[in-house]
């Protein structure tokens, strides 16, 4: 069985051995359950209002996360039970825009040009769990994203349409939910501008091939490639052309990391004080996915998936002796500098009892896993190079 041991405290002994699909809690020991909820397979619940289930490890496994594995992340309580398709409407305006659009489902998908882009959706704070000592928030394990093809209209077409003036500084994004407690703040977010005409940046309708799953944003989010998921706005219904920052909570007081502590190359400088950045892009990361045990003298193969920020998975390095010595995987197919990258590496137990593995990804522009976690207070860009325990038995 696989045990997730990063940064467990001391003391849980055998008893922090857990099956694949399960995670255990950096500092309560806490176990999630699977638990199922409208449109979704089992996940594992973290809360339930708002809305936020994790997809089990296992399910990383395959190249493209299903749409019924997907995990679920809300920030505010007030979600809409249904959205009508029909009657959905996307509003376009702001003091940047020329020309204000009201766009329908139909017009977005029959008026824009549909593009396809294969992409890593992860939540900012996915591996918060793990983080000694512990920071407030969604104690995430390992499963807080998943891999899907998106399809839809690019935003620089809608706002070219929309006719976006020079001066434009932001774009702002705001979604169906809202908050139950009027002292609440709206999730409202925003994006520099030159994100926001980026050729990857969509609106989507399509995930995997099929509408988007209710509790993923339908019938359409925006879809910000390379960047966490906090940017990913559900239930899209209004884009606004903005010509100074965007002064909203989740902008000025939430999702920001320390300057300086993370190596992201992507900064959004119009939001940036002396002390805080907003949270960006990801940082490259891998998770091992398999196998859950081994036999002694019996061929086995350690799987898994990497990811970064879309500069690239170049190689991932594996090592069956806890990080003493590294030998090189082999990759799976590329679908795109967005997307996982799968990767496999064969190996023969030898004797039966514990073994560590450890995968550590690099990418295309020299950036590595890092060995030690990098601390922040919201519990961030956790990609530490994570053991594993195999359990090798006798024939």
């Amino acid at each position: 069985m696989i045990d997730r041991r990063l940064l467990l405290k001391g003391g849980l002994g055998a008893a922090a051995a857990l099956a694949v699909s399960e995670r255990v809690l950096a500092n309560s020991g806490e176990v999630a359950a699977p638990e199922a909820i409208a449109g979704k397979d089992p996940l594992l619940k973290r809360s339930y209002r708002p809305p936020n289930y994790e997809t089990p490890i296992e399910i990383f496994q395959q190249d493209f996360t299903p749409n019924r594995s997907f995990f679920v992340r809300y920030h505010l309580a007030g979600i809409p039970d249904k959205i009508d398709a029909a009657s959905w409407r996307l509003r376009v305006e702001g003091e940047a825009v020329t020309t204000p659009l009201d766009l329908s489902l139909e017009a977005l998908r029959n008026e824009y040009e549909p593009v396809e882009i294969a992409a890593v959706c992860q939540c900012s704070g996915n591996r918060r769990g793990f983080s000694t000592p512990q920071v407030p928030g969604v104690q995430w394990g390992s499963g807080a994203m998943g891999n899907a093809l998106w399809k839809g209209a690019r935003l620089k077409d809608i706002l070219a349409k929309a006719e976006l003036r020079k001066d434009a500084v932001e774009i702002v994004v705001d979604g169906a939910d809202e908050p139950v407690l009027e002292q609440t703040p709206d999730f409202v977010k925003s994006l520099p501008v030159w994100k926001a005409l980026d050729e990857n940046t969509i609106v989507a309708y399509a995930m995997n091939g099929e509408a988007l799953p209710h509790f993923n944003g339908f019938p359409v989010r925006l879809v910000v490639p390379g960047w966490t998921a906090t940017y990913w706005m559900k239930h899209l219904t209004k884009i606004v052309g903005a010509t100074k920052p965007f002064d909203g909570f989740w902008m000025k007081s939430a999702y920001r990391i320390p300057v300086g502590k993370f190596p992201v190359v992507d900064r959004f400088q119009s939001q940036e004080s002396a002390t805080a950045t907003p949270i960006t892009e990801m940082v490259v990361n891998s998770l091992v996915t398999g196998p859950a045990s081994a036999r002694v003298g019996q061929a086995a193969e350690v799987s898994g998936i990497a990811w970064d920020g879309g500069y690239g998975i170049t190689g991932v390095e594996v090592s069956l002796d806890n990080g003493r010595s590294w030998q090189p995987s082999q990759l799976g197919p590329d679908h795109g500098r967005f997307a996982f990258r799968r990767f496999t590496y064969g190996f023969t137990p030898k004797a039966p009892g514990r073994l560590t593995v450890m995968a550590r990804a690099s990418n295309r522009i020299g950036q590595t896993q890092v060995n030690a976690l990098i601390f922040n207070p919201a519990g961030y860009h956790n990609n530490v190079i994570e053991p594993v325990d195999i359990m090798v038995k006798s024939n």
